[in-house]
Formats: structure tokens, C-alpha cells, sequence
């Protein structure tokens, strides 16, 4: 069986789902499949639905395929509220169980992979596995060594200069300068070429898919919560709590992580996982779909 891909492509047509008092976007593409479960693609920070379009119509042929904007991005609303990993990870629960209606596979990008992470683990019942693209999120070791606050304690003055840039940055007018700034055209596609390793796959449609929701009303504010935002539950915990199949797809060029170390660190907690290593980004899923759908394909047919 063939998996299609594009380049680009129009948005797929979207609807709403009213979750606690928030309209939330959803896209879906393709039929439910006998003996084959859902997908369900979430985007990481910044990101929304529009990144997953290559591969919405890539599967869709061979899935039911939903892509969901989480609270805070994309064309969902955007209310002050304190964010967090708990947070989105009930709201992709809520939307398996009420929008979806079966045990789905969850796949996500970056942060949107800590919070399908936290799904699966916590809510194990509504999983049929995971699939993490570059996924974020601390491991508990994840601690400066004792030598290391050792040598930071004989360096008052740069600790003073850090804890000073931390202060400024949690100032609101500070914050919104950075905002303003770093939502210009120029500053993204400045941005994805640090984390695309194909330039070519950075569209003038990618960048204003990045940009859009930046103008919407409380996108300064979820960008603010940011530097609020607390630690949620470190990743070596959720492994712990994990029991479905899980797949790592990992754009070995991300100049944001380590690839290598943070595979070592999910082997660690998770050995019986599946993995690839493939040549891109931070988001190997829309830089190369032509390598990401059909390793997605067949893993899930595999754990089908």
C-alpha cells in the first residue's frame, strides 16, 4: 500500500469542539479503518494543525486522521490561563473520549509530544500508542552536577547577571517587545533554518502558517505564560506509568536537543521501544513526509 505526500497543500476545512468553555480546532481526514486505530497529531509550541497537512493527506488514505490545536494555539482560543502539561493532556483525553470514541494513537511534535506523553501515560485507557517526534520534556536527572553549582557559586557575578535576565525577562513590557519581535517574518524564517536542515522545505506558506495566530486576541498572553509555566512531571515518571507501544522518530539534526542522549535516557525507561534516526530537524515530520509517513504507517500496522 502506497503512502501519498505533498509539499504543500491548502488547510484541510476544520471544526469546533467546546471544551470547558473554549472553542478548540480540529481537523479530520479519511474513514475509520476496521482493526486499524485513529491518529491523532498534535503540533508542538508555536505550531498548530497547519503543520501536520502533509501528512493528514499523506495517511488519510490508510487512516482516520485527526490533527488537534491545542488550547492557547493554532485557531483554538487563547484564554489567560496558567498552561501546563497536565492541562493539554486533559484536553487530548477529553477530545478521545468525546470527539474521537476509541483508543487512538497519539502522535506529537516538540512540546506536543510531552503532552501526548502524559496522555498515554496517565490515561492508558484511551491510547494504542505513541508515537514522539522530537519530544520534549525533563528527564529527573536532568540537574546541574555538584561541580557544576560548585563553579556557579564562585561566580557570583554571572549569577547575578543571569538572575537579572530572568527578572527582566518576567517584565511585561520586556515580554512584549520579544513578542512583537520575534513574530516578524523574518525573525521565523530566520528561526526554521536553524531547525530545518532542507531550506526548502521552509514555504512562504509555513511562515505564515506560524505567524497567523500570533495576531490573535491572547496569543501575547499564552507567549507570557511561558516564563510562569511550572515543571510538570518529568518524562523518566510518565515511562514508568507507560504499557502501550511506543515509537521515537527522531530528526537527528536538531540543533535544540541531543538526539542521541535523549534516545539513551527513553531506552533507559522504556527499552522495548521502536526507533528511527532520520537526516532532519526539529520537525522531521513536515521537512521530510516522504521518510516520516510510511515508518508511521507501518509501525502502526505492525502494533495493529
Amino acid at each position: 500500500m502506497s503512502v501519498n505526500t505533498i509539499s504543500a497543500t491548502n488547510p484541510i476545512a476544520g471544526e469546533y469542539w467546546q471544551w470547558r468553555g473554549h472553542n478548540i480546532y480540529y481537523v479530520k481526514a479519511g474513514e475509520p479503518k476496521p482493526q486499524r486505530p485513529p491518529l491523532l497529531l498534535v503540533h508542538g509550541f508555536g505550531a498548530s494543525t497547519d503543520h501536520w497537512r502533509k501528512n493528514l493527506s499523506g495517511l488519510c488514505d490508510e487512516f482516520e486522521v485527526w490533527a488537534i490545536d491545542l488550547l492557547g494555539f493554532g485557531r483554538s482560543a487563547k484564554p489567560k490561563l496558567q498552561y501546563s502539561g497536565n492541562l493539554w493532556r486533559d484536553q487530548l483525553n477529553d477530545f478521545i473520549t468525546e470527539v474521537i470514541g476509541q483508543k487512538t494513537v497519539l502522535a506529537g511534535n516538540s512540546l506536543g509530544g510531552y503532552a501526548c506523553l502524559c496522555v498515554a501515560a496517565q490515561s492508558p485507557d484511551t491510547a494504542a500508542g505513541l508515537v514522539l517526534f522530537n519530544s520534549a520534556g525533563p528527564f529527573s536527572d536532568n540537574q546541574p552536577t555538584s561541580d557544576t553549582e560548585s563553579t556557579q557559586k564562585s561566580k557570583p557575578a554571572t549569577n547575578l547577571f543571569g538572575n537579572f535576565l530572568r527578572w527582566t525577562f518576567r517584565q511585561r513590557l520586556s515580554q512584549f517587545l520579544l513578542f512583537q519581535y520575534i513574530r516578524q517574518p523574518w525573525v521565523i524564517r530566520r528561526t526554521l533554518k536553524k531547525v530545518y536542515i532542507d531550506h526548502s522545505a521552509i514555504t512562504d506558506q509555513l511562515v505564515a502558517d506560524i505567524r497567523r495566530p500570533s495576531g490573535d486576541k491572547g496569543a501575547f498572553d499564552v507567549f507570557c505564560s511561558v516564563f510562569s509555566t511550572p515543571q510538570g512531571e518529568k518524562n523518566d515518571a510518565l515511562l514508568k506509568q507507560l504499557i502501550c507501544p511506543l515509537l521515537l522518530l527522531w530528526g537527528e539534526g536538531d540543533p535544540w536537543m541531543n538526539t542521541k542522549e535523549r534516545s539513551q535516557k527513553f531506552r533507559q525507561y522504556y527499552p522495548q521501544l521502536t526507533e528511527h534516526f532520520l537526516t532532519a530537524g526539529h520537525c522531521p515530520h513536515d521537512e521530510i513526509p516522504d521518510k516520516v509517513n510510511p515508518l508511521l504507517k507501518d509501525w502502526v500496522l505492525s502494533i495493529s
